[in-house]
Order: C-alpha cells, then structure tokens, then sequence
C-alpha cells in the first residue's frame, strides 16, 4: 500500500534521511520512533512532498513518483491520498471550526458546499465537538484543536494519515484525549496510520509496527513484541532497554 525505495533527504552538505526503505499494508498502524534529530519528521513530509526527497521512490496505493522526476501533477496526485496532523495544529484562525473541516472538501475536492457540512459534522460528532462548530480555534484547548486537525485530515478519505508529533504541543492533561482518539480510529481500521511519536507506551499499544530510526537511517523495524523483547539488534536493545526497566 505504502512503499518507499532509497528515500534519501539533504539539506546542503546534512544528509537527514540516507537510505529509507519501508512498507505498510493496507490498514496498518505504524509507529516511528527514535531519538530526537534522527529525520522521523522529515521522512513524513518527504511521503506527502512537503519536501522533495533528494533521492528515491514513493508509492501509495499503486501509484509511483520518482523524485528524480516529479511533476506538478504527481505532486498533486500524491498528496490527494495524503493527509497530515501536524504538531500545532495548523488550523485556519479567521475560520470557524465547521469551516475548517470543509475547506479541503471544497476547495481541493470541490464537494458541494451542503454536502461538505454534512459530511464535516459527522466528522465533528466522531471527534465529540459538534457542540463546538461555529467556534474559533483561539476558543479551543489545545486537544480540542488537535482533534478538529484530526477531523480535518479523515475529511478527504486519505489512503494514509500521516501523524507529526501530534501530542507535542499538548500540556501534559491534554494529551490523553487526543491519543484516546487516535486508539479509537486505529480499531475502526479505516484507513493506514504512520505516526511519529515519542510516546512510547501508546506507540506500542496502538502499532501492529514499530520503525526505529537513528541518524536518518531505519536501525530495525518489526512488531512491537520483536523489538522490545525479541531483538538481536543491540542499539534496539539499548534503547527499549528504559522501557523494559520501567
């Protein structure tokens, strides 16, 4: 469903990603984990071209772009399959929060606008907000924010959701509502998930993968009962070692 060949990302003379292959099927939820700085943010915006990888193939749902070669229509056609739920939020401020939601079904989509209301409030009822739709984002805690930039990404029926940190920005109380939806969305199996995140418990909970990843390189990936007791790679070990311990 998700394939990418020697996906390499620099910046100048820094090379983030050196070399990234991997695979998700259809459905599946797939946490990547790591260090800080290790490139887990930039391999998400290089799979929706956010930026342009320096190197490498992306493929989603049989279709294939080679960055080598990239035109504005595989741009275009790419991100239609794409969505993303970044760290803060990235709502429209002058919009209200049913505005929000209908914007890319709308203006990307060109859904009918009474069409699109109906679809964005049954997206407003599965994130427990519809009382909150002519709301501004300025009136809304950071987790309420966070799961209209959910509603947000399901509004265009994406083949993956690419989730950036999406509890970062949170305060500690905040968190639990965000990732308690997220779980929720994960067992309804609509649509394949690959989430960075440095939440380890609930990366291993939620994942059917884990992807660890160091220096722009993936050191292992595998399900979250390989890497966190059945590993033979010792960073892995070093690493989920903490975990383990605590």
């Amino acid at each position: 469903m998700l394939k990418l060949k020697n996906i390499k990302k620099q910046f100048g003379d820094l090379t983030v990603l050196d070399g990234i292959d991997l695979e998700l099927k259809k459905g599946e939820v797939a946490a990547i984990i790591g260090p800080s700085g290790t490139g887990k943010s930039t391999l998400l915006r290089c799979i929706n071209l956010l930026e342009t990888p320096t190197k490498g193939t992306i493929e989603i749902d049989g279709f294939s772009v080679d960055s080598k070669n990239l035109s504005p229509k595989d741009c275009i056609e790419l991100r239609k399959k794409t969505a993303m739920v970044f760290q803060n939020y990235s709502l429209f401020k002058n919009k209200t929060v049913l505005e929000n939601i209908m914007m890319p079904m709308t203006l990307v989509q060109k859904k009918d606008k009474k069409v699109a209301e109906e679809e964005a409030m049954a997206l407003l009822k599965k994130v427990g907000l519809a009382d909150k739709r002519d709301y501004y984002p300025s009136r809304l805690s950071g987790g309420q924010q966070q799961r209209i930039g959910i509603a947000r990404a399901l509004a265009v029926h994406p083949e993956i959701i690419l989730f950036d940190e999406p509890t970062s920005s949170l305060d500690p109380e905040l968190v639990n509502e965000v990732l308690e939806l997220i779980r929720e969305l994960s067992n309804e199996h609509e649509c394949t998930m690959l989430i960075v995140t440095h939440e380890m418990r609930f990366a291993l909970e939620i994942a059917n993968k884990i992807i660890f990843m160091e220096k722009g390189k993936v050191v292992e990936e595998g399900s979250p009962n390989e890497l966190l007791y059945n590993s033979t790679n010792e960073r892995t070990r070093s690493y989920f070692k903490q975990f383990i311990d605590n």
